[in-house]
């Protein structure tokens, strides 16, 4: 990141976290994407640690939010309840989990949001660390039978501050985004090579691609890819939506898989 201009920096949709991103993590097809978002064992640090320790090497100096992969506790696999407690404090829900859309309404996810409190259960103070942390859904979807792949999560952690952060930004509509160039190799890469990595490669559930690299200010980029998901963080700290009936029916379903 030292490399490229300043106002460039790591900027996904959810669409893009979970359809590319968090898709070829669970199905191990491109680990070089390591190098954008490292895997750690994000409830056993603090959260104050992981921003300048173990952002990704592509990824680092963003003052807003931060992106890790976070792999399935031992616990967990075994049919227990993941623990979200570190040496000094705890990662609690807050709200229901929300579903995650695509550009065509499918369901591709679901997003749960949490805020660490230091000290200990249930009496610890509450700080301005939050966490949304996404889960995919396996495909094809079914509304009868949704099932969530616990294999990995990827969390965004950011800080609330009660101002409007750059991925709060996002225009709710805007024009389609240019044919951008794919994530291929392994291999080092810097000046334009590092802008061009920046960038989102195309979305493997539809085929397409979307910018995912932008100058931070204050004006919505006009290229910039609308999605319908971004709703629910227009808003800043409000991470739920209203749902309609059918949507809280198959919330009630997903409570059922024990994802807490």
């Amino acid at each position: 990141m030292e490399d490229l201009p300043p106002g460039f920096r790591f900027y996904p949709t959810e669409e893009e976290l979970i359809s590319f991103y968090l898709h070829h993590k669970l199905q191990a097809t491109r680990p070089q994407l390591d190098r954008v978002i490292p895997v750690v064992d994000i409830y056993e640090l603090e959260p104050s640690h992981l921003p300048p320790e173990y952002t990704g090497e592509l990824c680092q100096g963003d003052p807003e939010q931060w992106f890790f992969f976070s792999a399935r506790q031992e616990r967990e696999a075994r049919g227990g309840r993941p623990s979200r407690t570190t040496s000094y404090g705890y990662w609690k829900a807050t709200g229901s989990p929300s579903f995650v859309r695509s550009s065509t309404n499918q369901i591709i996810g679901m997003k749960k949001t949490m805020v660490f409190y230091r000290g200990r259960a249930p009496n610890g103070r509450k700080t301005n660390w939050k966490m949304n942390e996404y889960k995919q859904i396996k495909q094809p979807y079914s509304p009868n039978d949704p099932q969530l792949r616990h294999e990995f999560s990827l969390c965004r952690v950011y800080i609330k501050t009660g101002r409007l952060r750059s991925f709060d930004r996002r225009p709710i509509e805007a024009g389609a985004a240019p044919q951008l160039p794919d994530f291929h190799g392994d291999h080092q890469h810097s000046g334009d090579d590092q802008v061009r990595m920046m960038i989102n490669p195309p979305l493997l559930a539809d085929d397409q691609s979307s910018s995912s690299a932008c100058p931070a200010n204050n004006s919505p980029d006009p290229g910039q890819t609308s999605i319908t998901n971004n709703i629910g963080e227009q808003s800043g700290d409000h991470d739920n939506w209203q749902m309609d009936q059918e949507d809280l029916q198959l919330l009630l379903e997903l409570e059922k898989l024990n994802w807490v």
